[in-house]
């Protein structure tokens, strides 16, 4: 731990820095630049209205808003965990010439996918203030989800992208994997509402880290309701033992990373 801490001081500078290099080339690579930011949630928004509304004839209580949060909190996991498992090799040039811990790599991955959730976190409190959503002190609960968000994300990506390296096809596996995820997360539905079973309801809600959030999210910004704090803590201690568990295992095979890619 006090050897990730140093990494951390010593190397965050760099982390930021190629992280906004990074945005910036997305940019330049785009004829609407940094409206994708915006367009990218906004046209899925409008997609899954479509969706739930004509196809199954229903739709929650503060729609948008209620779509914006579900994607945004997957989509930041799911694009991170996808970077995480080819980030060694796809940074070769890199690692093959100076060293730099492996997880300064996914900081800055994850600096990245979290600059572009913050824009599309802005459409839910946009969306928020147009259907005049009520207020209520539980709104703050946002702010440790978020941080949840992060560690469960950085707990999975770690270990990831330690086995990335040296399975080619894991992100082919990793792929299939995030698609079951998505529609197990309510990502454009209410779990609760709309599962008949109670025991898959539960299953889902309580087994499903990114379901959790999700639903928390929804319940702390749009309908006024605390977090279920038992279950956010033991989900933030698994969060830590995935993180130790992958920086151990980078920390012990970085060495031989570039042998192999």
């Amino acid at each position: 731990m006090k050897r990730f801490i140093n990494d951390c001081k010593k190397y965050y500078k760099y982390a930021i820095y190629s992280g906004k290099a990074e945005l910036k080339s997305d940019i330049a690579q785009s004829h609407l630049s940094w409206l994708w930011w915006i367009l990218d949630p906004l046209l899925f928004m409008l997609v899954y209205t479509f969706v739930a509304l004509v196809v199954f004839g229903r739709a929650e209580q503060y729609f948008s808003a209620f779509i914006f949060i579900g994607y945004t909190s997957y989509k930041f996991f799911e694009k991170t965990l996808k970077g995480s498992v080819r980030l060694v090799a796809a940074n070769k040039s890199i690692v093959k010439k100076v060293y730099i811990p492996k997880h300064i790599l996914l900081f800055r991955k994850m600096y990245v996918n979290g600059f572009t959730s913050a824009v599309s976190f802005l459409l839910v409190f946009c969306t928020m203030a147009i259907y005049r959503v009520p207020l209520t002190y539980h709104v703050i609960g946002f702010i440790p989800l978020v941080i949840l968000l992060f560690l469960i994300t950085f707990g999975f990506s770690t270990i990831l992208m330690h086995f990335g390296v040296f399975v080619e096809d894991l992100s082919n596996l990793i792929s299939v994997g995030l698609r079951l995820v998505f529609y197990m997360s309510g990502v454009f539905y209410s779990l609760e509402k709309r599962l008949d079973s109670e025991l898959l309801r539960t299953v889902l809600l309580k087994c499903n880290p990114i379901a959790f959030i999700i639903d928390q999210m929804r319940n702390a910004l749009l309908y006024g309701k605390g977090i279920h704090w038992k279950l956010y803590f033991i989900w933030v201690v698994i969060s830590i033992v995935l993180a130790v568990v992958g920086l151990r295992l980078i920390y012990k095979n970085e060495n031989g990373y570039v042998k192999v890619i």
